[in-house]
């Protein structure tokens, strides 16, 4: 027994050419499963070709015949707020990117508990350290270890030095 599709705006090679073009793999794959129903497969073997249940075709078929392709796509899940704003992760990206000041912030370059501090002490939100990574990463920031440069170090004074050490590995050779 046939499912019933009652969207006809789009035939099964029309599915077929939008599967290739979706991203999402769960999507491509009950769109495969409508374009076997519109070729007139059973649902059974529609399901079954696609790795799903009859009855989770059926419930497809439901949400495709209401809302389109886009009924295809899962739904975000529910799930806890997000600790910052907006507005407040900019301002974070801005000090991130910005870097710290030594003689505020007493640190030299930003790690994730010195992050956290800032957070704490501008927004008055307590973040945890790992919380304090995936907010970083969401914002795409990347974790790079760089050498720190003392704020009062003299570059003339380390160029002379680095001169004064090669010609000394020069002349012992």
């Amino acid at each position: 027994m046939a499912v019933g599709i009652t969207r006809t705006d789009l035939s099964a090679s029309d599915l077929r050419r939008e599967a290739a073009r979706v991203k999402d793999a769960r999507a491509t794959r009950r769109m495969f499963a409508l374009a076997h129903v519109l070729d007139g497969r059973s649902r059974t073997e529609a399901a079954q070709s696609c790795g799903m249940d009859r009855q989770t075709l059926r419930d497809w078929v439901h949400r495709y015949n209401a809302e389109g392709l886009a009924g295809l796509v899962d739904r975000p899940l529910p799930g806890r707020p997000p600790r910052l704003s907006a507005e407040q992760m900019r301002e974070l990206a801005v000090i991130v990117e910005t870097g710290p000041d030594p003689s505020t912030d007493k640190v030299v370059r930003w790690r994730r508990i010195d992050l956290c501090d800032v957070v704490e002490q501008r927004f008055g939100i307590r973040v945890a350290e790992r919380t304090m990574s995936a907010i970083l990463h969401r914002l795409s920031f990347a974790r790079l270890s760089v050498r720190p440069r003392h704020p009062q170090a003299d570059g003339e004074a380390q160029a002379v030095y680095k001169k004064l050490c090669r010609t000394g590995a020069r002349g012992l050779a």
